[in-house]
């Protein structure tokens, strides 16, 4: 499973029906928070993601529309009874933030709250997946993240395997698990019967910014970018002068990327009504484009 969950949309100032930025991805059950914007607890609640496995929150930039739902998250989870460690990442003054979050109001956690500062282009490693810290645009120091699957094994060439000798059963399972073999004094090892490597997935966050270099080549053949799309083309000017995007701006980015699918979020209260207008601009580039709703999911499948 891997599953994206738009908990909030919407740009500096939330709207009736857009929240403040907040992206759930479920990857094989653990939960991995990207931005979380006030409010973000209980969009989790309606769109029934659970919390209690969130085991890290990734923060792009310290502007209010983007921190503000920690403190209240994490002591929900508190209450909740939570034990395990939580992980908060973000840019230069993480560490800090996540000191105020845990000291805010007169509350004990029960648990322990970890702030880790990132650098442009840092790593951290987990189990089959890793996520890359991105150089991003914006007005303050800020961060984009790449979420990006460990290669898969090739598929198990059963016909192969029978050829030389290997009989079905366990010996099938140690193969594709990546162990040599022996069968009658032969040793058999895993590329014997085994395919070349299939990609795993690979999901781009661009956070506030720019459209830039880092998050280019970051998503280059890319399964999903999500990107800051805050306004119409008309909007350019004062896109730079923001440190935001236009959704024409971000089409081109991702054709240019080739990513698979581009979702634009972070969409401008000016479209509350109305946000056709930056499909329209980045279909006229880019043809696999939509844009972000408040609990909207999407599957990413293996190619």
């Amino acid at each position: 499973m891997l599953r994206i969950t738009f908990l909030g949309t919407g740009g500096s100032l939330p709207t009736r029906n857009r929240n403040p930025s907040a992206v759930m991805v479920n990857r094989e059950g653990e939960l991995i928070l990207f931005d979380c914007g006030e409010g973000t607890q209980q969009q989790m609640m309606r769109a029934k993601t659970g919390m209690m496995n969130l085991s890290s929150i990734f923060v792009s930039h310290f502007h209010a529309d983007h921190f503000l739902g920690i403190p209240g998250l994490i002591q929900t989870m508190s209450f909740m009874g939570r034990k395990e460690p939580l992980l908060i990442y973000g840019p230069e003054g993480t560490r800090e933030f996540t000191e105020l979050f845990k000291a805010l109001g007169y509350f004990n956690l029960k648990y322990e709250v970890q702030g880790v500062q990132l650098k442009p282009g840092d790593v951290v490693e987990r189990e089959k997946y890793v996520i890359r810290a991105l150089k991003t645009e914006h007005s303050i120091s800020s961060l984009g993240y790449a979420l990006i699957e460990n290669p898969r094994p090739g598929r198990f060439n059963r016909e192969k395997a029978i050829e030389l000798g290997i009989p079905p059963g366990p010996l099938f399972s140690k193969l594709q698990k990546g162990k040599t073999v022996e069968v009658n004094g032969k040793l058999i090892k895993p590329e014997d019967v085994m395919g070349t490597l299939r990609p795993g997935r690979t999901i781009v966050y661009s956070g506030d910014t720019r459209p830039c270099e880092p998050i280019l080549e970051a998503s280059r053949d890319a399964d999903v970018l999500i990107h800051d799309g805050s306004f119409a083309d008309e909007m350019a000017d004062w896109a730079e002068e923001s440190k935001h995007s236009t959704a024409g701006e971000v089409a081109a980015l991702a054709k240019e990327a080739g990513v698979r699918r581009l979702i634009l979020t972070h969409i401008s209260s000016r479209y509350t009504d109305d946000a056709e207008p930056l499909l329209i601009d980045s279909k006229k580039v880019f043809e696999n484009v939509i844009i972000a709703e408040d609990l909207m999911e999407i599957e990413v499948p293996y190619r």
